[in-house]
């Protein structure tokens, strides 16, 4: 895979081996640091995710299910300032206060990388751990779009297989009928013109826009939603075309600016960023795909597997750690907004997402990864009831709307014990479920009291930390 080759290249780049190694070997033997990936598909909660992991492990009233929590080994964390000159630190205080204010609200979506160090001193355990010195460990989370995560898929395809893939999932779909047929419509052997580049980029964008909002995860290239400086280049400035064009037509002209944005826009993400994470987790709105549809939960389980494939997972050997060569040791893909089902539904929600990503799963622990799938809520928006209805009890929740403001009890519908009733449908092109009708909610954060030592409420934020950071704080 061009991934992989990326990787490799990056391992044993030249200045990671020389000028950077007496700090690795400094930091992995006095004060290990490490850093943990945090991306969310679209609508999962990722920022919420980040600033109630903090918050929890900050104070860990609420956390446990964590080994390093129930057996004592954590004397104390603290925030430490930013380690990464160039990186914007995650604004974990403003988003707290957001959660956790009078009047309590979803924080905005995260629209850049960005980066935080949570430090621990941590007493280790064992017959010997009384006679040793507390040490110190360092958690690094770093925070990065969903949208940027996606776009590493594209290293591996040419722009004629992105385009027919594209222009294939477009025909399926009754919003994307206009842009469709201004694609259509063009003369991609024409000579190329900017106005109409231009013209084009601005209602495939839109479309991608409406994909996002459906809860459609394949939203490629993921920098045309989040643009920042690059908004207006040629760069960010292509459309899928199905004919191929000549020197100088449309066509050459938006195949060179996909190779572009791969190589100019990928690639330094890559190697700056994702190449040095050595956990990863990866959040999915699973109960929003399948509310969207037997589509959504197709595209959504497809997205995953090769996301999967590109976090390169393996073991990290010592000599290879020392030396700053990095795999994904640990990935966990969480199905977020547990808090909208009853508890009971929970490991039926687990288990859709496990069927997801199965023959991928089964790939990564054979190459000595370890991957996980969990169903969650990073911050505990509803609580649980019992009602009645034509004689039958049904296990609802019950939460602030966020559209109207007002208290509402919800039964989403019972999802199937067995998980292929939802991922086999979806696999085989269903256009709707048959048999069911599964609804969602919107709800708001609600209004919190907290004890002393307690962090935000959620559902399995400690299993999740234990998964991905437990071994070292002990």
């Amino acid at each position: 895979m061009v991934i992989g080759r990326l990787a490799d290249g990056v391992l044993r780049g030249v200045d990671r081996v020389t000028s950077g190694v007496t700090g690795t070997i400094s930091e992995t033997f006095f004060e290990p640091t490490l850093r943990l990936g945090v991306t969310g598909l679209s609508q999962a909660g990722k920022t919420v995710f980040i600033t109630s992991l903090v918050a929890n492990l900050l104070d860990r009233g609420r956390m446990g299910r964590m080994g390093a929590v129930a057996g004592g080994h954590i004397e104390a964390a603290f925030l430490q300032p930013q380690p990464d000159d160039t990186l914007p630190r995650f604004e974990y205080e403003r988003h707290l206060a957001a959660l956790s204010g009078p009047n309590p609200h979803w924080p905005d979506s995260t629209r850049h990388i960005s980066q935080l160090r949570l430090s621990f001193r941590i007493r280790p355990g064992g017959l010997l751990g009384g006679m040793r010195g507390a040490k110190v460990r360092h958690i690094d989370i770093i925070d990065y779009p969903g949208e940027w995560l996606l776009d590493l898929v594209l290293l591996d395809k040419t722009y004629a297989q992105w385009s027919a893939e594209v222009l294939a999932r477009m025909k399926k779909r009754d919003f994307a009928a206009d842009i469709l047929a201004q694609l259509q419509a063009t003369d991609a052997t024409a000579r190329h013109d900017e106005g109409t580049a231009q013209a084009l980029t601005e209602a495939f964008t839109n479309y991608l826009n409406q994909a996002r909002a459906l809860g459609l995860p394949d939203i490629t290239p993921g920098r045309f939603l989040l643009p920042g400086d690059l908004a207006g280049s040629p760069v960010l400035t292509f459309v899928p075309l199905a004919d191929a064009g000549g020197r100088g037509s449309l066509a050459r002209e938006m195949a060179r600016r996909f190779e572009a944005y791969k190589s100019q826009v990928i690639r330094p993400f890559f190697r700056d960023h994702f190449a040095r994470i050595d956990r990863q987790v990866v959040l999915a709105d699973v109960l929003g795909a399948i509310h969207a549809g037997p589509e959504a939960v197709d595209r959504l389980g497809q997205t995953l597997t090769e996301l999967l494939a590109a976090f390169r997972p393996g073991r990290n050997a010592w000599l290879t750690r020392l030396l700053g060569s990095k795999r994904v040791e640990r990935i966990l893909f969480a199905a977020t907004k547990a808090d909208h089902l009853h508890h009971s539904q929970h490991a039926r929600l687990t288990a859709i997402m496990a069927a997801l990503l199965r023959q991928s799963r089964d790939r990564a622990d054979f190459a000595g990864a370890k991957t996980q799938a969990l169903a969650l809520a990073a911050l505990r928006a509803t609580v649980e009831e019992t009602h009645e209805r034509d004689g039958q009890a049904l296990d609802c929740v019950r939460g602030c709307l966020l559209d109207t403001g007002r208290q509402a009890a919800f039964y989403a519908g019972d999802l199937p014990d067995d998980p292929m009733q939802v991922v086999g449908p979806a696999r085989a092109g269903a256009a709707h479920w048959l048999d069911a009708d599964y609804q969602i909610m919107r709800f708001a954060p609600a209004p919190l009291t907290r004890a002393p030592g307690d962090g935000l409420p959620h559902i399995r934020l400690d299993a999740a930390a234990d998964f991905l950071m437990g071994d070292v704080l002990q």
